[in-house]
């Protein structure tokens, strides 16, 4: 066999590193390409279709609507009994009519009262709303903190959500192929001076209303009463599909929350008013965060509890809106530093692949919410 003359062998080698670089520099361009892929930017949150499960409508006001089109949100009105809200039967009423004329945008959820309670009339009136409801389109049945913080029955004691007189209810509800949507008790630092809260929302708040602000009432149900109460109901009703709000006011840590979820599988949380807890746990511990995102990533629902009614203003309304969606948004899909209004820290943003970011904001809600 021939050797190849010097000048030939250097060429060919030439050749060789070239191909090579080439190979290189186009891999290095595929993989940057695929990296930026996997994830969504800022720019494409108006691309992206969103579900907020978690808002209340106690008015017939468009700009609500208007703006969930603009920022491709669909919307899940949730219907509650507290006694500074409109009665139920109103909320239905304009819930119904949001729905009939915005079938594409509004779906929603029904409540009952607690009127009559502890008499023969309260299960079968309740049975008859709710019935009344699922007729009307409700996808499922909102319970509240009325229960166990507010609800006493005649010899003054508090009537917890497992309380067997609740059982046949919530067996209709599951009977009917509803979700059972709750708001029991409230975030830890209820049970703390007000000083000593993490984040200013819940500082304002119980600042607001001392009448949840559960420091101030030692004599009431403790924090823990309201966890256990609300795991006993799951324990006794284990194909409930059951989701709750504000982080399932387990808020304060993942940790716990990851316990529960692992617990109940027919449980999942929505994250109302509570990605501020969140962020709060990110200023330490954001990669505990991050991985408990991606591991509970069928679990977790994007929510906001804004709400609209009579006498909100639409410019106003439109900016605070706007401004948490934008937050929520960045913190989850970018890796940026970032300020939120909730404590002074700074923190840094989650940057969650794409396929957790489109299952917290609408595959979740359509798992969870059959119907919406």
């Amino acid at each position: 066999m021939k050797l190849l003359s010097n000048s030939r062998f250097a060429g060919m080698l030439a050749l060789a590193l070239f191909m090579q670089n080439c190979t290189q520099s186009n891999k290095t361009a595929s993989d940057a390409e695929s990296a930026d892929t996997a994830y969504y930017s800022m720019e494409d949150f108006r691309k992206v279709e969103k579900y907020d499960t978690h808002a209340h409508i106690n008015a017939y006001d468009t700009t609500f609507i208007q703006l969930a089109k603009e920022d491709n949100f669909r919307l899940l009105a949730l219907n509650v009994n507290p006694s500074s809200y409109p009665t139920v039967e109103h909320q239905q009423d304009v819930a119904v009519r949001m729905v009939k004329a915005y079938p594409e945008q509004v779906a929603w959820a029904t409540t009952f009262t607690v009127a009559n309670w502890g008499t023969d009339k309260w299960l079968p009136q309740t049975l008859d709303y709710l019935k009344g409801s699922f007729d009307n389109g409700a996808i499922g049945v909102k319970v509240w903190k009325n229960i166990g913080m507010e609800l006493r029955d005649k010899d003054g004691k508090f009537v917890m959500i497992d309380d067997p007189r609740f059982d046949p209810v919530i067996d209709f509800i599951e009977k009917n192929n509803k979700t059972l949507v709750g708001h029991l008790g409230e975030p830890k630092n209820a049970w703390l001076p007000v000083d000593q809260m993490t984040v200013s929302g819940d500082k304002s708040y119980f600042s607001k209303h001392p009448e949840y602000h559960m420091f101030l009432h030692p004599e009431y149900p403790s924090y823990e009463d309201q966890v256990n109460a609300r795991d006993k109901m799951l324990e006794k009703h284990p194909n409930i599909r059951f989701v709750g709000v504000h982080l399932g006011s387990l808020e304060w840590s993942v940790d716990e929350l990851a316990k529960r979820l692992d617990k109940f599988p027919n449980m999942a949380v929505d994250m109302a008013e509570r990605i501020c807890h969140l962020e709060y746990q990110s200023i330490k511990e954001r990669q505990k965060v991050r991985d408990f995102m991606i591991k509970y990533q069928d679990r977790l629902i994007y929510a906001t509890d804004d709400w609209v009614g009579p006498d909100s203003d639409p410019a106003e309304l439109k900016k605070d809106i706007q401004e948490t969606r934008l937050s929520d948004w960045k913190y989850f899909v970018t890796d940026d530093e970032m300020s939120v209004p909730y404590f002074k820290e700074k923190i840094q943003g989650l940057k969650l692949p794409k396929e957790v970011i489109d299952k917290i904001y609408r595959k979740n809600a359509e798992k969870w919410f059959p119907g919406i």
